[in-house]
């Protein structure tokens, strides 16, 4: 029995995208869409690399992380979309992540519970400590979205579900919801994926390896709940991102970070 494949809709028109006409309420001109949120509490995410014992973080949220949540934010709002569809259109969407102008990473060592390495049946936890990061962000948090990439359908369900995504990262990341606008173009703020042709290093940054969703990302792979493996490349990439703040202070239990300038638009 030959195996059902789904019809893949194109992205939506750039020359669509470059006039004043709405798309899914939001108006234009701009192909790229811009949702703003304020973080009210501290961030915290840990680089792919990092073990259960050193847990540093990342600076920003990754695109794999953002998309997640807008799974999440389908089942907590009753979506009653395609989910399998949604998946399937984040997959495409080109998404960068605008930095706030100032961050703070605590560096502490925290009491844990954990399994020991032999188990014992009246004994499943043993006190431990971990090296743990917590970032404080100072200013607005911007995801952008680039509608290009992305059909009409994705477009209208990231518009409809943006609002009701209130936290990303770690448990206990929380973040509201402020607006969303389109751009045509973002400014040098934003992060940049390296294999981008024309990469502008900006006044201060640095370089991590963010995650977004592969090719072949599905609901069966990422679930936690789910038996299968997620699979490098295919259902999760890696993508070597130039993060645009730099180090400008650091003390014996923090590092402050700055944004780059914002003059100048890196990203069309």
């Amino acid at each position: 029995m030959a195996k059902k494949t789904r019809t893949r809709e194109s992205p939506l028109d750039r020359t669509r995208l470059a006039t004043d006409a709405p798309i899914g309420g939001v108006g234009g001109p701009g192909h790229w869409l811009v949702a703003r949120f304020l973080p009210t509490s501290l961030f915290s995410l840990k680089a792919s690399n990092a073990t259960s014992s050193v847990g540093k973080t990342l600076l920003v949220p990754t695109p794999y992380s953002i998309k997640m949540a807008l799974i999440d934010a389908a089942f907590r709002s009753g979506w009653d979309g395609n989910i399998d569809a949604l998946i399937e259109d984040l997959a495409l969407a080109e998404v960068s992540i605008g930095v706030p102008a100032h961050a703070a990473v605590t560096h502490t060592i925290v009491k844990i519970r954990q399994e020991p390495k032999a188990r014992k049946p009246l004994e499943p936890y043993i006190a431990a400590v971990a090296y743990r990061e917590f970032v404080f962000h100072q200013g607005e948090c911007r995801w952008a979205f680039n509608l290009g990439t992305v059909p009409e359908r994705g477009a209208q369900a990231i518009i409809r579900l943006l609002p009701a995504v209130n936290s990303i990262g770690k448990r206990g990341g929380f973040v509201q919801f402020l607006g969303l606008a389109r751009a045509e173009q973002l400014d040098a703020t934003f992060t940049q994926a390296m294999e981008l042709r024309e990469v502008r290093m900006p006044e201060r940054a640095h370089v991590a390896m963010l995650d977004d969703f592969g090719p072949e990302a599905n609901l069966k792979a990422m679930s936690s709940y789910s038996p299968e493996p997620i699979r490098r490349d295919k259902h999760r990439k890696f993508v070597r991102t130039i993060v645009p703040m730099g180090v400008v202070n650091v003390g014996s239990g923090f590092t402050q970070y700055q944004a780059a300038p914002a003059e100048g638009a890196h990203m069309g």
